[in-house]
C-alpha cells in the first residue's frame, strides 16, 4: 500500500490510460483480422493515440474542459468523414468503431473525475460488449417482443408502483400495510422471473435433473405436475422423474429460507441449520434415485413452459391471497393462539404456501419465534404430502412408488425437527 501510494497519480492514470486505449485497439485488430470484408477506422496504435490524445488535452487545465471538449469535436468530425465514406463506398452502417474511438478518447476524463472501481467497471463493459457480438446476436434472435414487455412489468411493480403504497396496516384485523403486501408480490416475481430467464435463456434445453432444479427454484408444486404427467407419457426411468421430483421440493426449502432471510433475518439465521439439513437432505435423495436409472436410461430433458411468470392477474391473486392469509391468520392466532396457527399452517400446505409464509414471515403476531418457525416446517410437510397424492394422480405406479418412497425419508425428517423445535 505505501509502495501504490507514493506514485504520483498522474503517473497512475497514465498507465491506465494507456492500458485501456491498448486493450480496446488490439480487440479491435482482431476484429479487423476476422472481418477482412469490413473497414474500420483504426486499430491498436489509433486507439492507443485517441487515449493519450485525451489525456494530453487534459494536462493543461483540468478546471477548464474547453482543450479537451475541442479534441472531442475534432476526433467526431473524423469518426463521421469515416463513417459517411463507409456507408458510401461499402454500404456499411455499423457504428461500434466510431463509439469505440470516443469512448477510448473520454477514458482520461473518466479515470481522473471518477473513483477507480467506476473506471474499472466501464472499462471492462466496454470490453465485453465489443467482444461478443456473435453471442449477443443470437441472444436477441432467441428474444421475443413480449419479453420487453415482461421486463416493463417487472420495473412498474417493483420501483412504480411499490414506492408509492403507504406502509401503514390496514386495521388490527388485518396487521399488515398495502407496502408489505406489495413487497411480498415483487418478492416472489424476481425469484420466479429469474428462474424463468435461466431456463428459458440459459437452459433452455436442461437435462431432467437441472429441470428439476430450475422448476423448483420457481414452484415445487407445479414441477411435481409437469414431472409427473410427462413419466406418464413417456413410461421410462419412473426413478429418474421420482429423483427430478424429490430435487424440485429441495429447492422448496431452499426458496423458503431465502424469502425467510429476507423478511425475518433473524429467525433466518436462528434456523439455518434445520433449512440447511432438509435441503441437503432432499437434495441426496433425489440425486441418488436420479442417478440409478440414468446409468440405464441415460439423461433425459423435460419440456417445460415458457409461460410469462408475471402477469398482472397472477400478482392480484398472489396480494388477494396473501390479505386473506393475513386476516385468517390473526383471527385464530387472537382466537386460538399457538394451536390456531398449529392447524392453519397444516391446511395451507395443501393449498399455495408462498402467500401465508410470507404474511408470517412479516406479521407481528402474538406469538414466538419458534412457532413461526414450527408452522413454517408444518406447511412444508402438508405441501410435500399434496405433492405424493399429485404423483399419484398423475403418474404411473413405478413413478409414484419411488416418490413416495423418496417423500417418505424428507417428510420423516421434516416431522422430526417439528418435534426437536416442540421440545426446545
Amino acid at each position: 500500500m505505501e509502495l501504490w501510494s507514493s506514485i504520483p497519480k498522474e503517473v497512475i492514470n497514465f498507465v491506465l490510460v494507456l492500458l485501456f486505449s491498448f486493450s480496446l485497439g488490439m480487440e479491435q485488430h482482431k476484429q479487423s483480422i476476422a472481418n477482412t470484408d469490413k473497414k474500420v477506422f483504426g486499430t491498436d496504435r489509433t486507439f492507443t493515440f485517441f487515449g493519450l490524445l485525451g489525456y494530453v488535452l487534459l494536462l493543461p487545465s483540468k478546471d477548464q474542459l474547453w482543450p479537451f471538449l475541442i479534441g472531442f469535436v475534432v476526433i467526431a468530425c473524423f469518426m463521421m468523414i469515416f463513417y459517411l465514406m463507409r456507408i458510401r463506398e461499402d454500404g456499411q452502417y455499423g457504428l461500434t468503431t466510431v463509439m469505440l474511438g470516443l469512448l477510448v478518447y473520454t477514458f482520461p476524463l473518466l479515470i481522473d473525475r471518477s473513483p477507480l472501481w467506476i473506471s474499472l467497471l466501464i472499462f471492462v463493459v466496454v470490453l465485453i460488449l465489443a467482444e461478443i457480438k456473435k453471442p449477443l446476436q443470437n441472444l436477441s434472435a432467441q428474444v421475443s417482443e413480449t419479453e420487453f414487455i415482461t421486463l416493463a412489468k417487472f420495473i412498474t411493480i417493483a420501483f412504480i408502483v411499490l414506492p408509492s403504497l403507504p406502509n401503514e396496516d390496514l386495521s388490527p384485523m388485518i396487521p399488515v400495510s398495502p407496502y408489505r403486501i406489495w413487497l411480498a408480490v415483487v418478492v416472489v416475481s424476481a425469484v420466479s422471473y429469474f428462474s424463468y430467464l435461466l431456463r428459458r435463456y440459459m437452459f433452455p434445453k436442461a437435462s431432467l435433473i437441472l429441470s428439476g432444479i430450475l422448476g423448483g427454484l420457481y414452484s415445487s408444486m407445479v414441477t411435481t405436475i409437469i414431472l409427473a404427467k410427462q413419466s406418464k407419457e413417456k413410461k421410462y426411468s419412473p426413478q429418474m422423474y421420482a429423483g427430478a421430483i424429490i430435487i424440485a421440493s429441495a429447492m422448496m426449502y431452499f426458496r423458503v429460507y431465502v424469502l425467510l432471510f429476507i423478511f425475518n433475518r433473524d429467525l433466518a439465521l436462528a434456523s439455518w441449520l434445520y433449512f440447511l439439513l432438509l435441503f441437503l437432505v432432499s437434495m441426496t435423495t433425489g440425486y441418488f434415485l436420479y442417478k440409478r436409472e440414468e446409468k440405464v436410461h441415460g439423461d433425459k430433458t423435460a419440456a417445460f413452459s415458457n409461460s410469462n411468470p408475471l402477469e398482472f392477474k397472477v400478482a392480484v391473486v398472489f396480494a388477494g391471497l396473501y390479505l386473506l392469509f393475513s386476516a385468517i391468520t390473526q383471527f385464530m392466532v387472537t382466537q386460538f393462539g399457538a394451536a390456531g396457527l398449529t392447524a392453519l399452517s397444516f391446511i395451507v400446505g395443501f393449498t399455495d404456501i408462498t402467500p401465508f409464509l410470507l404474511n408470517l414471515f412479516q406479521g407481528h403476531y402474538s406469538i414466538t419465534s419458534t412457532m413461526v418457525l414450527i408452522a413454517t416446517m408444518q406447511v412444508m410437510v402438508s405441501n410435500n404430502i399434496l405433492k405424493c397424492a399429485y404423483a399419484r394422480l398423475w403418474s404411473t405406479a413405478e413413478t409414484t412408488k419411488w416418490t413416495w418412497r423418496g417423500f417418505g425419508i424428507v417428510i420423516a425428517l421434516n416431522v422430526a425437527v417439528i418435534l426437536l423445535l416442540y421440545l426446545l
